[in-house]
């Protein structure tokens, strides 16, 4: 989309008229606008199968999106980490290695992703390479399959920080994803607590009866 400064040029209008029209025109959903790069008119929302085990890198590349990743910090910490799914509630005992990591679709920010991920089953993993799917690193790197996923997805809002790290300005609805992945023997390999934009995502379910 052209710049306020571009629109005051192009139709002689002020620049509250032009701010006023690029504000619009997010509210409505049509355009993103993301701080420091411009306003792009918003693609169709990616859908997240809930019933499969499907990594960022998959789904993008089945979406016709190209993955890429932004490792914000890597640390590792200590105590237990905790979720509760389907009234079950998971530990994952310290000491984990914290993830945190941005993730794009043709350089748009998709969500934010953090992961805990055990150091018994995956020493070493912070001088992995972190920049593509932790699930080829699991399987090729550490011989790890995954058995199972647990997951809960709740609605959110985005503000703040993490509004800033995807690089948006005003609050908009998201998806939050906890949960924690097991591999055989029960075995918890990393727990989740991502967000995911609500104006990029959609999630669905296939169900039988």
């Amino acid at each position: 989309m052209p710049s306020e400064n571009e629109l005051i040029a192009q139709y002689g209008v002020s620049n509250t008229t032009a701010r006023k029209v690029l504000l619009e025109l997010e509210r409505q959903g049509w355009v993103t606008r993301i701080k420091g790069r411009g306003t792009y008119v918003r693609q169709d929302r990616v859908g997240r199968p809930v019933s499969r085990i499907l990594s960022f890198t998959r789904n993008m590349a089945e979406a016709g999106r190209t993955p890429s990743t932004r490792v914000l910090g890597v640390r590792v910490a200590h105590g237990v980490r905790s979720v509760q799914v389907n009234n079950r509630e998971y530990h994952l005992p310290g000491p984990f290695y914290e993830v945190r990591r941005l993730r794009l679709a043709d350089g748009v920010p998709m969500m934010l992703e953090t992961r805990y991920v055990s150091m018994q089953l995956c020493p070493g993993m912070d001088k992995q390479d972190l920049e593509g799917s932790l699930y080829d690193i699991y399987e090729q790197h550490y011989g790890l399959h995954l058995a199972r996923i647990d997951q809960v997805v709740s609605a959110v809002v985005l503000e703040g920080s993490e509004l800033a790290e995807l690089g948006l300005e005003t609050p908009i609805p998201a998806f939050r994803v906890e949960g924690a992945t097991l591999v055989a023997k029960e075995l918890i390999l990393e727990m989740e607590g991502s967000l995911y934009r609500g104006d990029t995502y959609r999630f669905y379910v296939t169900a039988t009866q």
